[in-house]
């Protein structure tokens, strides 16, 4: 998947009108992710991503600690969106991201975060959600 098609992808999720919507929300989400991660695991879920996008998690300062409320203030804050709105853009981006990205490596992200995290795998585990 080339960049034009993730971020359209990102768009169509979210139902936004305009293409640099789903930019700043997938720079929002994926840039506080990588914040979050380990240097390895952000490398791991980057990888398989577009150049364009693979940034946003690799050149985060990786390690941070905060918990799941703290990740949804800086997506919203970020993307100048409320909490519940960045509660969903987190899910619908790491679903796009699911699609690109090894299963595997998914679930080795899942596993390093805190349990007040698995909302945010939320489609990945069902689907129908």
């Amino acid at each position: 998947m080339n960049y034009k098609e993730f971020v359209g992808q990102v768009q169509h999720r979210l139902e936004y009108a305009e293409f640099g919507q789903a930019v700043r929300a997938t720079r929002a989400v994926l840039t506080t992710l990588g914040e979050r991660l380990q240097e390895g695991e952000a490398t791991d879920i980057a990888s398989p991503l577009p150049m364009e996008i693979d940034r946003y998690l690799t050149e985060a300062e990786h390690g941070q600690r905060f918990d799941y409320q703290e990740f949804l203030d800086r997506v919203a804050e970020r993307e100048g969106v409320d909490r519940s709105d960045a509660n969903y853009h987190s899910q619908q981006l790491l679903a796009v991201v699911a699609d690109v990205v090894p299963p595997g490596n998914i679930e080795k992200v899942d596993g390093q975060l805190p349990e007040d995290f698995d909302g945010l795998f939320e489609l990945i585990d069902d689907p129908e959600s």
